[in-house]
């Protein structure tokens, strides 16, 4: 029995060693697999760069801190990053007390907390508290999925790999920086500038006591609509706040019963939609612009932001019967290039009407708007000077690959010559193409470049002459800042969008020949002939002004400045349907108008400095010299000092032969007596006559003679006639004929030729050949 007995404790003592073994071994393996599992965050940390805020609502002020508008992030949330050390103690220390009071002291887990919650929940039969910590909260708003237990456990492994990769004021940041504060509203500092218009520095212990109420239930703690319960959770908050020593009783009681006054939500954006999208845009892709949390300040000044609205829509709504449905306009301050009114459509958020399109950024035709720019890059070349006198008469150009190129004006008249000044004020084509064909279409084309307009990016040989009349696309943006360069006497300007910003940088005196455009885009006499004296392009202070259309009147431009102040107008359709009965001086230029009468209301500019390096003197409107007893029109021009030998020498009234086909078209004309001339028939001319027809065509002589005198025409030695009439119609006959024109000591003599044909020819009459 004994022998049994010790067998029986030799047999159980092996047992229990070996069992003892088993479960050492079992529980070695346990701390083995969970010394794994924790040091597994630590292979895959998630550090503060992985987690970083880039898609961040964007809150703009105007230049006097007036609110223009919230832009969302792309889910349409309205977040605001903020530094820690910018954050009001007060708010973190309500938060901390009411979420996690021992944030600093614990891990990613709270033991403590965790086997509190369990032992509730088994008391009660359901759940009383939470055992989340800051960290496992964090962990949720970066992966929100189902409240599920796989789903906790997800949280837990985030929130250690979140302990593993950084620090805990790395954590709290990125907390307090994306705390649920009711609506799309999330992070501390974006709650604080919606609910109180404050920075969330600037947060008192009442707003930071009830901000840090709302993340616990944000819907139903809704400051707007459920203001009992929010004050219910303050005090939750205020006496959390106690318990951890933040403050004391007293203070708590005080403070609950502080008024606070919640600013009503603005709603959206109030002014310039179109300039907060663009400006946005170029935050994201430009990486000099402020990426921050506080207000953007633009430039922009809200008062005349919304100004210029108003007449945008009033604009568009006086022209509406001549199938106008779009505007845009540009106000920008010459001083310092700021842009003060950015209005891109009537109506941002009408889609049926387009209204998102920005009409300050798209690429359209810009008519005659470009041609100061030819104007004075020729002058600079000395291709032209003030003085000279182009030819307005009809013109042709042979395009090789093209149909031949003949330019004209939508009046279909012609004025003969003119100076620079008339040219320019009035928008004559003829005379722009035939400067730009003097200074080259390359140049030019250069030098556009270099003012700005990038869009221009084809080749010179596809823009070709037409260029200087609108054969490319620029934006109303970049008129704008090429029309600063003018007010600036040609010194670029960047244009500015937000304040602060860099000074600029000084400038290379500015070349005397943007005086020169300047005076003559402010000279209101010089484009009478086009838009008379009164037009709404004339203003009670000086201002110099181009208007442009471009073809089959699609869009309509108006551009000017003052010494203060550039205003760019553009009036068309989006869709590019055709305006009726409307051009620039009837569609931008009223806009135009009005913004700059309103922004000179309190004080008119002052008057643009005079060209410098020049001198003005009298000189024949025709000949562009000294006017001499004959010539009918003196005017006052500019002339460069090493023309002044010229002006005196060349005094010639006669037009040279490129004017012979407009002559031939104009009733008298007045260019002073030594203009007589014969226009038809043309030195060398040779006519076929052919059978059948020779008593029943006839030529007719055109002469142009100034002043209306009397005029013998002679035919190889035979007089034909004296009249004061311009023109005689001749019997044609074959033969070599030299006719001559005589009034008094002038004359003008041609030969042609006539000659007989030997068919018919398809049609009636006889052929001129060249």
């Amino acid at each position: 029995m004994k022998l049994t007995s010790r067998w029986l404790i030799q047999i159980t003592h092996k047992l229990g060693h070996q069992m003892h073994r088993k479960t050492s071994k079992i529980i070695l393996a346990l701390l083995l697999v969970c010394f794994v599992v924790r040091l597994l965050p630590y292979l895959a940390p998630i550090r503060a760069t992985d987690i970083i805020q880039n898609q961040l609502a964007l809150q703009f002020s105007d230049r006097h801190n007036l609110p223009l508008g919230t832009l969302l992030t792309r889910d349409q949330e309205h977040t605001a990053v903020v530094p820690l050390n910018q954050v009001s103690p007060q708010f973190i220390h309500a938060i901390l007390a009411a979420e996690d009071a021992r944030f600093y002291h614990h891990g990613a887990l709270e033991i403590k907390a965790i086997i509190r919650a369990i032992k509730q929940a088994i008391d009660t039969r359901k759940i009383v508290s939470g055992a989340s910590t800051i960290t496992m909260q964090l962990a949720r708003m970066l992966d929100p999925v189902p409240r599920t237990f796989s789903a906790k456990l997800r949280e837990v492994w985030l929130a250690w790999r979140l302990t593993a990769g950084m620090n805990k004021d790395e954590i709290f940041s990125a907390y307090i920086n994306r705390l649920p504060m009711g609506g799309n509203i999330y992070g501390v500092e974006a709650a604080a500038r919606t609910y109180f218009d404050l920075p969330a520095s600037d947060l008192n212990l009442a707003q930071a006591s009830l901000l840090a109420a709302i993340p616990n239930n944000p819907t139903y703690f809704n400051p707007y609509k459920h203001w009992e319960r929010l004050k219910q959770r303050q005090k939750y908050v205020l006496n959390r706040m106690v318990k951890e020593g933040y403050i004391t009783n007293a203070i708590a009681q005080r403070v609950y019963t502080e008024k606070v006054v919640f600013q009503s939500r603005p709603q959206g954006i109030i002014a310039a939609p179109h300039f907060l999208f663009w400006l946005a845009t170029q935050q994201q892709s430009n990486h000099n612009l402020p990426h921050q949390s506080l207000p953007i300040q633009t430039t922009i000044d809200r008062p005349l932001q919304q100004f210029v609205e108003a007449q945008v829509q009033q604009i568009i709504s006086s022209l509406a019967t001549n199938n106008v449905h779009d505007a845009a306009a540009l106000v920008i301050d010459n001083h310092t290039g700021e842009v003060l009114a950015y209005v891109g459509s009537p109506d941002y958020f009408n889609d049926a009407k387009l209204g998102n399109n920005d009409g300050v950024q798209a690429l359209r035709q810009p008519g005659s708007t470009l041609k100061p720019f030819v104007y004075e890059l020729a002058l600079e070349k000395k291709v032209i000077r003030p003085n000279t006198i182009l030819a307005d008469v009809p013109t042709h150009y042979a395009i090789p690959g093209a149909k031949l190129y003949s330019p004209t004006d939508y009046t279909q008249n012609f004025l003969g010559p003119v100076r620079v000044r008339i040219a320019l004020a009035n928008s004559l084509n003829i005379p722009a193409v035939k400067v730009l064909e003097k200074v080259g279409v390359h140049d030019f084309l250069t030098r556009l470049r270099q003012l700005g307009f990038t869009h221009l990016n084809q080749t010179p040989e596809h823009y070709g002459l037409g260029l200087t009349l609108g054969s490319g696309e620029v934006n109303l943006w970049e008129l704008a800042r090429a029309y600063l360069t003018i007010a600036k006497m040609g010194q670029p300007t960047d244009l500015v969008t937000t304040i602060p910003h860099s000074s600029p940088i000084p400038q290379a005196p500015a070349s005397p020949t943007w005086a020169l455009i300047t005076d003559m885009l402010s000279d209101r006499h010089a484009r009478a002939t086009a838009f008379g004296v009164n037009s709404v392009l004339n203003l009670p202070f000086p201002a110099a002004v181009k208007t442009g259309t471009s073809s089959n009147f699609r869009d309509t431009w108006t551009v000017g400045f003052t010494t203060d102040y550039t205003v760019a107008t553009w009036v068309g359709n989006f869709n590019g349907e055709p305006m009726r009965q409307v051009s620039g001086v009837t569609g931008a230029a009223p806009l135009w108008n009005r913004i700059m009468l309103h922004l000179h209301e309190n004080q008119e500019p002052a008057d643009f400095p005079p060209p410098t390096g020049v001198v003005k003197l009298p000189i024949c409107a025709v000949s562009g010299f000294k006017p001499t007893p004959d010539c009918t029109s003196v005017v006052q021009e500019y002339f460069y000092p090493e023309d002044k030998t010229a002006y005196t020498q060349q005094n010639n009234l006669n037009l040279p032969s490129e004017y012979n086909e407009w002559l031939a078209k104009q009733p008298q004309p007045s260019f002073g007596a030594s203009n007589l001339r014969i226009l038809s028939p043309r030195q060398g001319d040779l006519f076929l006559l052919y059978p059948g027809e020779q008593t029943q065509q006839k030529l007719e002589f055109k002469i142009v003679n100034r002043p209306l005198k009397p005029v013998e025409l002679w035919l190889n030695g035979e007089k034909l006639a004296a009249s004061s009439a311009n023109s005689l119609f001749w019997q044609i006959r074959p033969g070599k004929w030299t006719l001559e024109a005589r009034s008094g000591a002038i004359s003008d003599t041609v030969t042609f030729q006539v000659q007989s044909a030997t068919s018919k020819p398809k049609r009636r009459g006889f052929s001129v050949v060249n």
